[in-house]
């Protein structure tokens, strides 16, 4: 009998950039090991068009991804989460939410691509970039054997991973 995968919630207030390329990368490369969703404390409603671009980019149907409420977590019909992780750099002085119904907590701050001015091309650009630190500390998590781990160990190697190149 086969346990089901870990499943982890990306957190962002909009879930409409950040949240919603760390749960494509999640899904992507930790497919049979991880179930990967995202929501926000606020959605705003539908995905940035730069996170859109970026998938579609990287060979990642778009259909699927959709800004949601994480109300849609927290009751009894939603999936159990083993670990919340927010990507909200609330080192710029944003709030990240706090997810009540997950047993182990991590913060992989980043700043905001949405936030970026100067056309589609500066856009792209960044969310390029917030692509590649998402990326690098989703390695370093598979990497883990985290589904063996106590959760007190998982929480600092958690930690040290939120603390990799573009921490904010």
């Amino acid at each position: 009998m086969s346990q089901r995968p870990f499943s982890i919630l990306v957190l962002c207030t909009g879930n409409s950039a950040r949240s919603i390329l760390g749960e494509a990368i999640l899904a992507a490369k930790g497919a049979g090991r991880i179930a990967a969703f995202s929501a926000g404390s606020k959605p705003k409603g539908v995905p940035h068009p730069g996170a859109l671009r970026l998938l579609a980019r990287k060979g990642i149907d778009v259909a699927p991804f959709r800004s949601k409420s994480w109300n849609e977590f927290t009751g009894p019909d939603g999936p159990p989460i083993d670990l919340a992780i927010t990507v909200c750099g609330n080192a710029a002085g944003e709030a990240c939410p706090v997810f009540m119904g997950a047993p182990l907590k991590a913060h992989w701050g980043l700043p905001d691509p949405a936030d970026v001015t100067g056309g589609e091309a500066a856009e792209d650009a960044a969310f390029e970039q917030t692509w590649r630190w998402l990326d690098m500390r989703v390695a370093a998590l598979l990497d883990l054997p985290f589904e063996t781990m106590d959760s007190t160990q998982l929480s600092a190697r958690l930690a040290e991973i939120g603390q990799m190149e573009g921490a904010a």
